[in-house]
């Protein structure tokens, strides 16, 4: 989601502005807001899974564009199709 490949390189010039955590019973999501030499960055990170994705503005406001079914549809299969 409108990841450039700097985005995923070594975090030297990356500037962490704000951070939380968000757990329940059955997640935890760190949530980060990063600036990077690319701008602002907001990362999403799931330590206990090993994935993380970091979005610029647009690729958050496209997220937002989506209907429920599609954002649910995502959630049946959150690892990719089966096989």
């Amino acid at each position: 989601m409108s990841e450039s490949p700097d985005d995923n390189a070594v975090d030297l010039d990356v500037e962490v502005e704000l951070e939380f955590t968000i757990v329940n019973e059955f997640a935890s999501v760190k949530v980060r807001k990063l600036r990077t030499r690319n701008g602002e960055r907001l990362e999403v990170d799931a330590p206990r899974v090993g994935h993380s994705i970091r979005f610029d503005a647009l690729g958050l406001e496209g997220l937002s564009w989506q209907s429920d079914e599609t954002v649910s549809g995502w959630l049946e299969t959150p690892f990719g199709p089966a096989g």
